[in-house]
């Protein structure tokens, strides 16, 4: 997502979408990765696995770029909104 010309592509995008995340496949944000594993075709939507990486090399890239505070704020504030309306 290109906010404008004035951040680059990756701005705000720490988190993968959670509100659309794919079963049994990596979850890919710019720093922080999801899994959620399903067994395949079963009947009950069971969970059987979760797991959060995080890639810390990328990290320390975001710390290190100028926008880094106000990307990881907007960041938050999406993975937040998101939380508040998944079960919704």
């Amino acid at each position: 997502m290109n906010m404008n010309e004035e951040h680059k592509d990756c701005y705000g995008s720490m988190f993968p979408d959670t509100l659309h995340l794919n079963d049994n496949v990596a979850n890919t944000g710019q720093v922080f990765t999801v899994r959620v594993e399903k067994p395949e075709g079963g009947v009950l939507p069971v969970c059987t696995s979760r797991s959060i990486e995080v890639d810390i090399d990328q990290w320390k890239k975001c710390q290190l770029c100028a926008d880094y505070e106000s990307c990881y704020k907007l960041s938050l504030a999406k993975i937040a909104l998101e939380s508040a309306i998944a079960c919704h």
